[in-house]
Parts: C-alpha cells; structure tokens; sequence
C-alpha cells in the first residue's frame, strides 16, 4: 500500500480527478469526489487514504484479492524518484533491481524470470503502460488511453493522463476527517508512518499485555500495521521464535527486536516491490531470489520442504484461518 500510495502522490496529486463506478457499486461515493482535486495520498498498514479538496477522503482496503490497475503515462516504480534509482517489480514476469551490494546511483541490473522476459524493457511507450498493483505487481502494456475497463471496476480515477482502476477491495468508502481520525485510532503503529522509539514502546507494551499468541498478534492490525501472513512467518522464522508463544511470554528484548526487524523488512518491500526476507545474499542468490518467489522466503509457502537452516520439514498448520508456516525444529 506504500507502494500505491506512492504511485499516487506521483502522478494523481495535485490533478482534478474523475470518478466513477464503471461496477455501478460505489456510483454515490465516487460521485462524491468526481471533478475533485486530489490533495494528498496516505499509507498506513493495509490501508490507503486518498485526500481530496473539500475535506473528503476516500480509504480503501486491498484485503486478500483487491488491486489497483494503473495505466497511462506512469512510472513502473514511483519508489525510484525517491530511493536509490533501483527498480523492482513482485512479479513472475520479470523482475529488474539493483544488485545487492549496489552504491547509491549505481545503474540497476537487469534480470528476467524464468520465463526469460524482462518486463520493463517491453512494456512500450510510457503512454500506453500498465501496472496493477497489489501484494503481487505486474506490468503489461494497453493499446489506447484510456483504456475501456477489465472486469469488475469497483472505481476509476481518471486524470488526463492517468488512470487508476480499482477491483475487488475489502473496503472502499469516502470519509471525512472525523471519520478518518476514527478509522486511524484502530491501527497500531506503522514503522513507515510512525518512526522512533514511541512506536517500538508501543509495539511492545501491547504485544507484552496479551496472552495471545504471538503468531496471532502479529497479524492484528490494531497491534501493528501492516504485516500479512508472508512477513508474519518470516518474521517469526528470523527470531527463532514459537508462532504460539504468548506475547507477554516473548521477553522484551525480542518484542523490540521484532520490531526493527519488521521496519527493516517493510522498508525492503517497499523499495524493492517484492517482500524479500532473505539476508545475506551472494549476488548469484540475490538474482534467484529476486526472479524466484521460491527463493526469497525462509519458510514461507514451504510446507514439507527442508528447513533452509536445519533441514526439518516446515510445517504448516491454520491459525485463524490462515496459512501458518515454521519450522518445529528451529522455533521450538
């Protein structure tokens, strides 16, 4: 949602904005700020906040299967302008990034997946671009501007030469400030938005009062924002710690530890466009890992295979309805 919220406030901010519902389900609310100038755009955890003139928000929610579609004159990855000139893109069409020991400015290095196609030297003219967006990127390339609408658009953002298409989120309503602020007091802190020590105290008194277990707490949006089932596993995985350990059982030197460990990894994702756990990565490895989701995770999506460490099977088991991968050796 960084990511998106980035892509906006490059290329939306600043422009009057139509919206509509090609879906027919969000014809009021995107009436509501059609003809609008977008004023700013928000990230914060799972959740995106589209400011627009006249005290009117729109907040959005991708849960499991929503994205946005992008297309137009658009930039593959509005990290670049504000990171160190690396490209990524989570895709298994293609991927271009930075090696792993690149200096700042030094010109990134193309890869391509296993089907051997580098997205971004193929997607054509910047005009006719395409990008969706969500926890999995793809670049494609449209014909015209703009172009007709795919499947079930819940909203259109049109600029004059931008357009942004919107399918499949959990939630998508306009709000005022009020109900935003209302909305925000839910969410733990986000180490993207709420940098610093306050934070981390934060994280970990709450994480310390719960005799949940920490596997849980770790996907419970009011403890912290932002990390799904992928970052929950690696996260885990990287502490060495038992997904059912109580959190006021973790001592407090690893509730903290997880803590800087989460904002290092998100910060990863966000630059890179590809949630990438592993560390210490020969530049050979680092390429792998880049083109291959298999090659990037510890034991996420790894059930029966050898942990990459001990050799153990990982398991996998639900844990509220989701996925739930470790390794019973290594975490025990």
């Amino acid at each position: 949602m960084h990511r998106i919220a980035r892509q906006f406030a490059l290329h939306f901010v600043g422009k009057r904005i139509a919206a509509s519902s090609p879906q027919g389900r969000f014809a009021d609310g995107a009436a509501e700020i059609d003809g609008r100038v977008m004023t700013a755009a928000r990230a914060v955890g799972k959740q995106m906040f589209l400011e627009f003139e006249g005290d009117r928000f729109l907040r959005v929610h991708l849960g499991l299967y929503g994205a946005w579609d992008f297309a137009g004159d658009i930039t593959a990855d509005a990290t670049t302008a504000a990171s160190r000139g690396r490209m990524g893109q989570t895709n298994q069409r293609g991927t271009v990034a930075g090696t792993p020991d690149a200096a700042p400015g030094e010109a990134a290095a193309s890869i391509t997946d296993s089907a051997g196609e580098d997205s971004l030297s193929s997607i054509g003219a910047p005009r006719v671009a395409r990008l969706r967006m969500a926890e999995q990127e793809s670049l494609g390339a449209v014909d015209s501007f703009p172009p007709e609408p795919v499947g079930q658009v819940r909203v259109r953002l049109l600029a004059d030469d931008v357009v942004a298409d919107l399918r499949g989120p959990t939630a998508c309503e306009v709000l005022n400030p009020e109900q935003v602020q209302v909305s925000l007091d839910k969410l733990g802190p986000d180490p993207l938005v709420d940098p610093g020590k306050k934070s981390e105290d934060r994280f970990t008194a709450t994480v310390r009062s719960k005799a949940t277990p920490i596997g849980l707490l770790l996907m419970d949006q009011s403890v912290v924002s932002g990390i799904g089932n992928v970052y929950r596993a690696e996260l885990l995985f990287r502490a060495r710690l038992n997904p059912h350990t109580r959190g006021k059982d973790v001592p407090e030197e690893t509730v903290r530890a997880l803590w800087k460990d989460w904002t290092k990894l998100l910060r990863i994702g966000v630059e890179l466009g590809q949630m990438m756990t592993m560390d210490r990565l020969g530049k050979v490895k680092y390429a792998a890992a880049l083109a291959r989701r298999d090659s990037r995770h510890w034991v996420y999506h790894r059930e029966g295979k050898p942990c990459r460490v001990c050799g153990t099977p990982i398991v996998m088991e639900m844990a509220a309805g989701r996925k739930l991968y470790w390794c019973p050796k290594d975490q025990a």
